[in-house]
């Protein structure tokens, strides 16, 4: 999985959007992409918002330094003062983990108080399994 920018002009103004990508090869051998999640278009003020909130561990001076983000097709704006330039087509997302069917199914599990429906019904073992 990769981040991809996608540019588009419209009156006039380019406008740049965000998605997470996956590509795949088949068993043919033809690589298919596939769109995971659309970011859509990250304007000004979410940028300095996401600007204040960025830390970075520091392993020399073994503290979290404030930095902003920026693609590297762009010119770094002249009021950020501790910046990094990310080359985007470059950047993967590995090990991604589901978290909305883990929480659906407690949540689901809670609801419906199957924990109590179960104790009822289920004979004690050995097992200590809450």
């Amino acid at each position: 999985m990769y981040l991809r920018s996608h540019v588009r002009k419209k009156d006039g103004k380019k406008n740049r959007y965000f998605s997470i990508v996956q590509a795949r090869r088949l068993s043919s051998g033809k690589s298919v992409q596939k769109r995971c999640l659309y970011r859509g278009e990250i304007n000004d003020s979410q940028q300095e918002h996401w600007r204040k909130t960025l830390a970075v561990f520091d392993d020399t001076t073994q503290r979290f330094q404030p930095m902003s983000l920026f693609p590297d097709d762009r010119e770094v704006p002249a009021q950020a003062l501790d910046c990094v330039q990310v080359k985007l087509g470059e950047m993967e997302l590995c090990n991604a983990r589901a978290f909305g069917d883990c929480w659906l199914g407690c949540e689901l599990w809670r609801q419906l108080q199957l924990d109590q429906f179960w104790n009822q019904r289920l004979v004690p073992g050995r097992e200590a399994v809450p």
